[in-house]
């Protein structure tokens, strides 16, 4: 893998983190939100991630590409070519029933499901993301130092 693959890996770990960040805080943002748009209590939402594949192609062209990387250098394909989010999915499990006959959102019985927000574990994942974020900057900046130190080899 070239330097600059490793920046674009790193890169595509960057955006991936920065959006499961937004899909948190946007979980945290409504933890308290009975009534939604399309009716009911607000569902949390996850980002479902999936490899990002070099040179993606479709096709024959495609699969001898990938035969050819496959067979060619194993160590390349241990070391991956990225993330990349292919959607952003609902936990459809329902939320706890809390006993409030005044809520105007109260079913029948009295009872008002509230959002399936855990907001202790939104915050480790939050955390999580955010070192994510980190260790993925850090990799640029070791890029970008080993390159600038390359020059200076040069110039030497």
């Amino acid at each position: 893998m070239s330097m600059f693959g490793s920046i674009d890996t790193a890169a595509s770990g960057l955006t991936a983190e920065r959006l499961r960040m937004d899909v948190i805080s946007n979980n945290l943002a409504n933890a308290n939100t009975t009534r939604t748009a399309e009716g009911g209590a607000y569902h949390r939402r996850y980002v479902v991630f999936q490899p990002r594949e070099q040179n993606e192609r479709n096709g024959f062209l495609g699969y001898l590409d990938r035969e050819i990387r496959r067979k060619a250098d194993r160590r390349e394909q241990a070391q991956g070519n990225g993330v990349r989010a292919v959607a952003i999915q609902e936990d459809r499990t329902q939320g706890p029933l809390v006993y409030d006959p005044g809520n105007p959102d109260a079913n029948a019985q009295g009872y008002v499901e509230r959002p399936n927000v855990n907001p202790v574990a939104e915050m480790v994942d939050m955390i999580t993301a955010s070192r994510g974020y980190e260790a993925n900057v850090t990799t640029i900046q070791a890029a970008k130092s080993m390159a600038q130190q390359a020059l200076q080899i040069g110039r030497q």
